[in-house]
């Protein structure tokens, strides 16, 4: 059963290897729209991070996710969406795995604001095959994907929330 509802604005993200993409929705949850891309900063392993020395703030943490947190902060969000990659069986893989370090990472760094993971399966297809309808293409999509990918997955867990009353 999901948390009751709150108004207020949520941030979407897109885990990438290289990119995160970031999207915002409205404080009522109706239309999600992209923020922006994050140049994904891999010089810290996540997953070798310890919490307590997160907590601490003994240790740094990628540039990506303090930037997260000043989003977090400025848009004054109540809750982060984040992507989790299953494959089309519903099944979590190697992908997965790494997000879920991510995540673990992420949810320390912007705590008390809550992280939801939402299916995000075939979000990056459907978002570049909507960027090309539109008519980018090449390296111009290859900038936004992520952001639009974001979008997706904000978006369908919004209307989610909706039919779930």
């Amino acid at each position: 059963m999901s948390a009751p509802w709150v108004r207020g604005v949520r941030l979407g993200i897109d885990v990438g290897s290289v990119r995160v993409g970031v999207a915002k929705c409205d404080p009522d949850g109706i239309l999600a729209t992209p923020l922006i891309t994050l140049a994904r900063d891999n010089s810290i392993d996540v997953a070798a991070l310890d919490t307590a020395a997160i907590r601490s703030a003994t240790v740094g943490v990628p540039a990506d996710i303090a930037e997260i947190k000043h989003l977090v902060t400025e848009h004054d969000s109540v809750e982060v969406v984040v992507g989790l990659p299953v494959n089309l069986a519903g099944m979590e893989g190697p992908a997965a795995k790494k997000v879920r370090e991510y995540v673990r990472v992420l949810a320390e760094v912007i705590a008390p604001v809550p992280i939801v993971m939402a299916d995000e399966r075939m979000s990056t297809v459907t978002a570049a095959r909507r960027l090309s309808d539109r008519g980018v293409k090449g390296k111009r999509q290859r900038a936004v994907v992520d952001q639009a990918a974001a979008v997706e997955i904000l978006q369908h867990y919004l209307e989610s929330r909706r039919r779930q009353g």
